[in-house]
Order: structure tokens, then C-alpha cells, then sequence
């Protein structure tokens, strides 16, 4: 028999249909303990811990959310259990892999985020396929770490890792790993090792807890964008979002408003740090990019945006000087540097 945690914290997977609006509703939880019932013949081979510390559409999380979560989960008896399972919302699925990865990096037990395109009464929705690959991987892999089962449809089922999933594909309920590189696939019955991830070597350690920054200002990049608008006086780092080639706009020519070397510079006066990602760590750089880094900003190599965000606002909530900030953010702590 085997014991799960199982979290519930709204989402879609936690939600009905009334009428036409979708929101959250707590029987819908029992929704899917039928559904495991009636179509999962291995379900009475699991006994089912339940909490539910919140209950939100995730559209609506900000970091504090992850603290509230992190501490209920904390305080259940965590050796007792198999594994542990929280089902949750797809709009910010990928930011709470990222920030349970990081801070369960060293916690022994298999943890599965588990999503739903749809609502569970929609004959379309994958939340019921999505349980049960995560029963599965905890019945037969039992690995330890951060992982989302999903299931894009048509596709075959794949696990990707906590902090490799990418936020859902535009005007899609589809995820994928960055790069597509999912850490496995799940045919119904087997699992199927696509790409390892590497586990980080333990040699530095970090006594990081679940504290997140609320200073922390991200800025998306886009033809135009004026960065007179941005007012930074209780900001304490920014993240600064790239093109894929690892390019944000450095001209004047069209006005030093719109020049991220001139933002960085009135950060760095008011004592502000500018980080760039997401970027490949390689011997071809753009000239754009050299000139961001040569007027000063940091660049975090080799990690999602996603993954980038959340470690950010993890370094700034745990750590003072800036020294021990740059040594977090370059350390490999949960698997988060791509390689190739």
C-alpha cells in the first residue's frame, strides 16, 4: 500500500462548470477520487492522505502562496508517506515547479504537480491521465524530486522535470520542457527515460528557506518598450526577459528610452542589480549581448525564465550581500541548468 500526500490547491483540476464560468469548488477534488475509482484499477493500492491549504484559481498566486504552501506541507509527517502529490492550476504551473524544486532540492520523497486542461466533467480534460501517470511514477520509479506529469492532447503522456517546464504554449493548454527535451515518457503502462537530468553534486550547499522577495521587478521585452515607465524605488534587483538569441534592445537611436544599457545604468545608480535571461552560455554572442553585460548587468546562464524568476526572488529573500546572491544564482541546486 502506498501512502500519499495529496495537496489541493484549486486550479482547474479543482474546479466545475457553472453555467458558463469555470472557478473553483471543493467537490471537485472528490470529483476526482470517483474518477480514480472507477477507471484506475490500481487506486485501491494507494491510501490517500487529503489536505487542502488553499483553494485558487492560480492565475491569482503570488509568492506568498508558495510560503503557505510549502509550511502545510511541512508540517505533516512527511516520512510516512510515498510521495507526495499537489494538484494545481496550469497558468502558473511551471513558477511552482521551479519554486518547490528549489526548495525540496534535498527532500527524499517524489513530489508530482498534477493539472487539468479542463475541468474533470469535460469529457476533453487530461486531469484524470495526469493522476494517474503521477500514481505510476510514484508506484513504480519512487525517484525523489520535483516532476509534472502532462499530457498534451493527442500526444503521449511525458514527465517533465521540476524546474525544465516551460509556462503553457500561447493560446494553448499544451506545456513543454525547454528545449522539448521532457525527462520521460508514459505509455499507460511503462516509463521511458527520453533525457537524464543531471542530479547536482552536493559539495556546495545553500540553507535556503521559503522565503521570496517581494522586491523583485521582471520586464518582458517587446518593439517599443519604454523603460521611462517603470518606476524602480521599492525595487531591489531586476530580471530583465531576452529574445531567444539572448538579445534585448541596446540602440538610442530611436531614443535612449527604449535602450536597456541606459536602464541599466539608472539602476545601478540607485544601487539596483539588472539580470538578463533566459541565454545559452556559448562562444557565439551577439554584440548586443556583450554590450548589456559590458555596461553591467548579470547574466543568468543557461536556465528558463521561469526557473530564473523564482531562484531570483529566493536569493534576495535569503541572502544579503550580493557575493553570496551571484554564488546561489551560478550553482546548479535543483537540476536548473540546461545542458547540453
Amino acid at each position: 500500500m502506498k501512502k500519499i500526500l495529496l495537496v489541493s490547491t484549486g486550479g482547474t483540476i479543482g474546479s466545475t462548470i457553472n453555467v458558463d464560468t469555470i472557478d473553483t469548488d471543493a467537490a471537485a477534488r472528490l470529483r476526482l477520487m470517483e474518477l480514480l475509482a472507477e477507471h484506475y484499477p490500481r487506486y485501491r493500492e494507494f491510501e490517500f492522505h487529503p489536505i487542502q491549504p488553499l483553494e485558487l484559481l492560480s492565475e491569482n498566486l503570488v509568492p506568498l502562496v508558495w510560503e503557505h504552501l510549502i509550511a502545510a506541507v511541512e508540517t505533516q509527517p512527511l516520512s510516512q508517506f510515498d510521495g507526495i502529490i499537489i494538484t494545481h492550476g496550469t497558468d502558473t504551473l511551471s513558477f511552482t515547479a521551479a519554486a518547490l524544486s528549489f526548495c525540496w532540492h534535498q527532500l527524499q520523497l517524489p513530489v508530482l504537480l498534477v493539472a487539468s486542461d479542463y475541468p474533470l466533467e469535460d469529457s476533453r480534460a487530461n486531469g484524470l491521465a495526469n493522476m494517474v501517470c503521477a500514481l505510476e511514477y510514484i508506484r513504480q520509479i519512487g525517484e525523489p524530486g520535483v516532476f509534472v506529469p502532462y499530457q498534451n492532447q493527442p500526444q503521449e503522456m511525458s514527465v517533465h522535470w521540476g524546474t525544465h517546464l516551460a509556462s503553457s504554449l500561447q493560446l494553448s493548454g499544451d506545456f513543454i520542457s525547454i528545449q522539448h527535451k521532457s525527462y520521460m515518457s508514459f505509455d499507460g503502462r511503462r516509463f521511458s527515460v527520453l533525457h537524464p537530468c543531471p542530479r547536482p553534486s552536493r559539495t556546495t550547499t545553500f540553507a535556503v528557506k521559503a522565503r521570496f522577495s517581494k522586491r523583485i521587478l521582471m520586464i518582458r521585452p517587446y518593439p517599443g518598450l519604454n523603460y521611462d515607465y517603470f518606476d524602480i524605488t521599492q525595487v531591489d534587483a531586476v530580471l530583465h526577459d531576452l529574445y531567444h538569441s539572448g538579445t534585448a534592445a541596446v540602440s538610442g537611436q530611436w531614443g535612449n528610452n527604449h535602450a536597456l544599457p541606459e536602464f541599466i545604468g539608472r539602476c545601478h545608480r540607485q544601487g539596483i542589480q539588472v539580470y538578463l535571461a533566459p541565454a545559452r552560455k556559448s562562444s557565439g554572442t551577439y554584440q548586443t549581448t556583450k554590450t548589456l553585460l559590458d555596461h553591467g548587468a548579470e547574466m543568468i546562464w543557461d536556465m528558463s525564465l521561469e526557473a530564473a524568476y523564482v531562484k531570483l526572488l529566493l536569493a534576495y529573500g535569503n541572502f544579503d550581500d550580493r557575493q553570496t546572491i551571484s554564488d546561489f544564482l551560478e550553482t546548479d541546486i535543483a537540476g536548473e541548468h540546461i545542458l547540453d
